[in-house]
């Protein structure tokens, strides 16, 4: 099923542009949205345990996946609630930066402020592996630099950190092409490349292999099938890569950055979303890759004008999933500049014990975001009031 594409933030003199379900700035323009029904919130389940928050002197916990639960090293039950903290896809391939907005260690302590326990970073592939057309200040060593340093500070505020491949090569001009123009990493692509991809991925786990407590999510939001209309197609291309239908450039499938991931020794827990931007989990289990490690969980993202945004419809499509392996919806959120859907998700989710993380925390217009923040000290908007009273509801 199709998930429409969600806005970009305007952000200075850019305007607004299409890029599936992750909203950052860019520069061109068109939208659609449809919301979806509303959803009944189910009973929370007690057995339900939260990974703890904000503890200062305290390190984040080892993850690993044990049947479909989170586990630290002491074999306690454990969830990842939070947020995402966009910037690291866009501002460097865009020359304007590296993070957008303050990531310093008065920053962090406002979002741990919230309760937030697992802050998921979005990265360009160009910018880590410091590619000709970037600049040498926002690319390459003083990249990696930048992003080792934000890790760094969540750590120390108790904080799991995700970091995440949003942005990366390769020229589509496909169904829901977003940059057609350029093959540079400037917006989203319906699967990574084999060309840069596996390269990264293999830099990022020998960086942070000696450090469990970060987690590593594969691909963004992978929409092979708006390529092809053969859904064994899409999904084959998913698992497997290589020659795909409909896209213009060598595709790495989960299977390849799995195993460059665990070919460098790395055993940190590994997400890996679905189709149609991470909303569509009905064959995952089916094709997901196997793992010599054992540490996988799959990934989903929702939205308000999602197709899939109904109670029955996370019955149908993601209880099965959420029975078997642990489960990351790593965006939830919505357009409104209100919280009602996204309470909805957190109550559904809470029930099955799943994870959360609201996007984004950056400042951007709530409706077009959607943003969680009017500023950087940690004012919600009226939507990122919901996920902050959650949160520390919760404790």
């Amino acid at each position: 099923m199709r998930a429409p594409p969600r806005l970009y933030a305007l952000v200075a003199a850019a305007v607004l542009s299409v890029v599936g379900t992750a909203l950052v700035p860019t520069a061109a323009a068109t939208a659609s949205a449809a919301s979806g029904p509303a959803v009944t919130a189910p009973a929370a389940d007690a057995s339900a345990e939260p990974l703890k928050p904000f503890r200062p002197n305290a390190a984040p916990p080892t993850l690993r996946a044990s049947g479909n639960k989170l586990v630290d090293e002491n074999g306690a039950t454990r969830r990842l609630l939070g947020v995402n903290r966009s910037g690291g896809e866009f501002m460097c391939v865009q020359g304007r930066g590296i993070f957008d907005g303050p990531v310093d260690d008065a920053a962090v302590k406002a979002i741990a402020d919230w309760k937030v326990n697992a802050v998921r970073i979005p990265l360009n592939e160009e910018c880590w592996l410091g590619l000709s057309h970037i600049d040498t200040a926002y690319g390459g060593a003083n990249y990696i630099a930048a992003v080792k340093a934000l890790v760094a500070r969540l750590e120390a505020h108790g904080i799991t950190p995700i970091v995440e491949l949003h942005w990366s090569h390769g020229r589509y001009t496909g169904g829901d092409s977003h940059c057609a123009d350029t093959e540079y990493a400037t917006c989203q692509k319906p699967m990574p490349d084999a060309q840069y991809t596996p390269a990264f991925w293999t830099s990022v786990a020998q960086t942070f292999k000696g450090d469990q407590a970060v987690v590593f999510d594969l691909f963004n939001e992978p929409f092979p099938d708006r390529a092809t209309s053969d859904l064994t197609a899409a999904w084959t291309c998913w698992r497997d890569g290589g020659s795909c239908p409909g896209i213009d450039f060598q595709v790495a499938g989960m299977r390849t950055l799995l195993n460059a991931v665990r070919a460098t020794g790395a055993r940190n827990l590994v997400l890996i979303p679905g189709l149609a931007y991470a909303g569509d989990l009905r064959q995952w289990l089916t094709y997901k890759p196997d793992d010599p490690a054992g540490n996988l969980a799959a990934a989903w993202h929702t939205y308000n004008f999602n197709t899939c945004s109904s109670e029955s419809c996370f019955n149908e499509q993601l209880a099965p999933v959420i029975a078997h392996v642990p489960f990351v919806a790593g965006e939830i959120g919505e357009n409104t500049c209100s919280h009602g859907y996204a309470d909805r998700v957190m109550a559904w989710l809470d029930a099955k014990g799943a994870s959360y993380l609201g996007w984004t925390w950056n400042t951007w217009d709530c409706s077009s975001g959607p943003s969680l923040i009017s500023d950087y000290n940690g004012t919600p908007t009226n939507y990122g009031v919901g996920l902050r009273d959650h949160l520390k509801g919760m404790q």
